[in-house]
Order: structure tokens, then C-alpha cells, then sequence
């Protein structure tokens, strides 16, 4: 169990940004044989191992088998996680003493835990070729970097009983003294090993730079930035990659954007994975009547991290359906569709979870109060598929450092891999 939680950390660690999350599923990918298709090319297949990424920031990973296939199992997750993001023209010059970086909210954040905390940047910067046009260029400025200050509880006498925070004067991060002015392209034109005058354009982001770490009396929590959601991509990839064949079409598919609604051309509710289901039934000269039955033999679990009872706040939790960390997979419900779980797709993914021998429990939003939403119920607006929303119990959603427990991943990753061998 300890193993595959360990790798994941580190996975997490070593994917600052949703560009970071794609990049290193590539890698692995391709070790692993997969060979990578272009949207912006024919695609012949054949039975085999592929996959596909879009804006650098999704990726749709699939196996055919060699046999005539009924239908495809596909699992979901996001890549992206609420940070700040970098504006353009960032520097800001105050009191001739200090550079500040302009940055502005993406997703819906805890703003409190970002503050006093060594940070730094990452993302993927558009770049000259030299050939008159340009190259896509990870980069990760891998040092404390940034830091957020609080402001002291003597000029702030309110600052533990209402606190409030603007996101333009209050979350701003400090880069350097006056000396640092022009400097912050610099610093990440270095990084990258490339030339400051050759980037053209940026997508840049913060992230905490706290490591990852088990932690509790028994090491039974783990703690981590982007929780939400590498946990589910990692624990349900290490499903994907380690089952056996199928006699379906087995895919990961991994979104942008799910923070933000998903309404891009890489998220969930775009076409991309329409396009690329279609495609394969194509690529394999199958008849659009057969397109049709495969769907609707189809069945996508949606992964998305779940809420666990919190132990200072348990009567915000539902009365009855109270989920915990290391309780195994959470079945997440909602009357008015937020997720997108019926009573016939909850009874398969349970029956699953038994042939797993894998624990499983529930969520449901108090009546009072209202929930977020994740990419099941955005996706079938494009594709309309049987499926079932589940996630991992965590605290601190949307925290720069959240916790989970650390036996869970473990569970997660033995359901996906029963799925895809169903």
C-alpha cells in the first residue's frame, strides 16, 4: 500500500501544473509502448496501445483489443487544481522597495493557506523556434521563489474573527527588493534554457512548494498540494496501466479545466473526447450504427476527490452519509445532477468494488447547503454513457495543502483495475 501512495507523491511533486501532469503521463506512457496520435493527423489503427493529448493539459490514453469489441470503459480525472495564475506584464514596482508579481485567482481557492508559505512558479511558456514560428517549453523555477505575507495581527486586530480577502491587493506575491525589478523573465527564461526575448507567451502558475508527507499517530494521512485531483489520475492510471486485456476499449482520459467548468477546448465538456471516440470507430472501419451500441454498451466512472467528515466541523457533513479517509471509495449522490449517479449506475460500480474487495462508502451534500460539481455530469453532455461519480475522502479541498488518508490510493487503484478487466 505504502508504495504505490509513495509514488504518487512524488508523481504529484513532480507535476506542479496540469501541463506537468500530461507531460509525465506521456513519459510513462510511451516507456510503456503507447504510441502517441495527433488530432491533427489520420489515424490508422489496429489493435493496440495509444493515446492522444490536447492543449498539452489533457490527454486521452486507450488500448484496443484483438478481439471485435462491445463497448468502451473509460475512467475520468482532472489535471488542473486552484492556484493563481500569472498576468501578463506581472512585475509591480512599490515604495521603490519592492517587485511584486500581478496574479489572479484560478478556480475556487482557500486564499488563508497560501499566505506565509515558500512559493514558486510553473507552466509552459511559448517560445521562438528560430524558424519563424514557435515551441511549446515546460518550465518549473525549482527553488522558494515567492512568498505571500501576512499582514501582522497589530494592524490587523480582526484577522482571526473576519477575515476577507482581495484578490488584487491582498494575495499578491512578493518576489524581490528593488534590484529585482525586470528580473522575473529572467529567472524563468533559466529555468526553461531558453532566451528571455524569446518568449512570445506564457501560461504561468503558482504552486507550494511544501513537500509531500505521511503524517498521523500511525502515518494513516498523507498530506499534499493537488490532492485534488492527482490523487485520482495517479491511483487510477497505475489501474489503467497494470490490468490485464479487455474485451472492450480501455481508456484514461484525464481533463483540463474541470475548476473553471470545464467550458474549454481541452475540458470535459468540449469534444474531445467525442472526436476521439469517433475516431476509433472509424480508424477500425466500424459503421456508425455500431458507434451507437458501443456507447450505449459503455460505462465511465468519473474521478473526482470527495469530502470526508471534518473532525472540528462534523455537522457540516450530511447526517447520515458521513464519508471517512481510509474508508475506501466514495460513492458521491446528488438529487438535482450535480453528480451523476443513479441507482443503476451506483449498483455497478458497487458490485465492482466487491469484486475488488475494496470498501466503499457515500456522500451526499447537507440539504442546506450547496455543493460543487465535477466533470461526470459535464462530459455526457458530449457523450451520453452510463456513469457513476466516486472520489477519495480528503480534507481542505481547494487548500494549496490538503490531506487524505494514505491506505486510500491503494483501494482506488485496485477498483480501476478490476474495471478495465470486467
Amino acid at each position: 500500500m505504502k508504495n504505490i501512495t509513495e509514488q504518487m507523491l512524488e508523481f504529484i511533486d513532480a507535476s506542479p501544473t496540469c501541463f506537468h501532469v500530461v507531460d509525465n503521463l506521456k513519459k510513462e506512457l510511451a516507456d510503456r509502448g503507447y504510441v502517441e496520435l495527433k488530432e491533427s493527423e489520420e489515424w490508422e489503427l489496429k489493435p493496440g496501445k495509444f493515446f492522444v493529448t490536447r492543449n498539452d493539459s489533457s490527454v486521452i490514453s486507450f488500448r484496443i483489443p484483438d478481439k471485435k469489441f462491445k463497448g468502451f470503459y473509460l475512467i475520468a480525472s482532472h489535471s488542473d487544481s486552484p492556484s493563481f495564475k500569472i498576468k501578463e506584464n506581472p512585475e509591480m514596482e512599490e515604495v521603490s522597495a519592492y517587485v511584486k508579481l500581478n496574479t489572479e485567482k484560478y478556480g475556487g481557492m482557500l486564499c488563508a493557506p497560501w499566505f506565509d508559505r515558500p512559493l514558486s512558479v510553473a507552466g509552459r511558456l511559448i517560445v521562438r523556434d528560430g524558424k519563424g514560428g514557435f515551441i511549446s517549453k515546460l518550465v518549473n523555477v525549482d527553488r522558494d521563489l515567492l512568498m505571500i505575507p501576512s499582514l501582522a495581527i497589530h494592524m490587523n486586530r480582526d484577522a482571526n474573527s473576519s477575515a476577507k480577502y482581495n484578490p488584487q491587493t491582498d494575495c499578491i506575491p512578493l518576489f524581490g527588493d528593488a534590484s529585482s525589478k525586470g528580473k522575473f523573465f529572467e529567472v524563468v527564461a533559466d529555468a526553461a534554457g531558453v532566451k528571455k526575448e524569446d518568449i512570445l507567451s506564457h501560461d504561468l502558475f503558482l504552486y507550494n512548494r511544501v513537500k509531500p508527507t505521511f503524517w498521523g499517530a500511525n502515518n494513516e494521512y498523507i498530506a499534499s498540494s493537488r490532492l485534488d485531483d492527482q490523487e485520482c489520475v495517479y491511483a487510477t492510471f497505475e489501474g489503467f496501466i497494470t490490468a490485464k486485456e479487455s474485451e472492450n476499449v480501455v481508456m484514461h482520459c484525464v481533463f483540463d479545466n474541470e475548476e473553471v467548468g470545464s467550458g474549454t477546448k481541452q475540458g470535459a465538456d468540449s469534444t474531445f473526447l467525442k472526436d476521439t471516440l469517433v475516431r476509433i470507430n472509424e480508424a477500425l472501419g466500424r459503421t456508425k450504427q455500431q458507434y451507437f451500441t458501443a456507447v450505449a454498451n459503455s460505462f465511465m466512472i468519473s474521478a473526482d476527490n470527495a469530502h470526508a467528515v471534518h473532525p472540528n466541523y462534523k455537522e457540516k457533513a450530511d447526517p447520515v452519509n458521513r464519508p471517512l479517509m481510509n474508508g475506501g471509495i466514495v460513492i458521491k449522490y446528488n438529487a438535482n445532477q450535480k453528480y451523476t449517479t443513479d441507482a443503476v449506475s451506483a449498483a455497478t460500480f458497487k458490485l465492482i468494488c466487491e469484486k475488488a474487495n475494496v470498501p466503499y462508502q457515500t456522500f451526499t451534500n447537507r440539504s442546506d447547503i450547496a455543493g460543487g460539481s465535477t466533470l461526470g455530469n459535464i462530459s455526457t453532455s458530449q457523450v451520453s454513457i452510463n456513469t457513476v461519480d466516486i472520489g477519495l475522502a480528503q480534507l481542505a479541498m481547494h487548500s494549496p495543502y490538503e490531506s487524505a488518508g494514505s491506505r486510500d490510493p491503494e483501494y482506488l487503484a485496485g477498483v480501476s483495475k478490476t474495471f478495465y478487466e470486467s
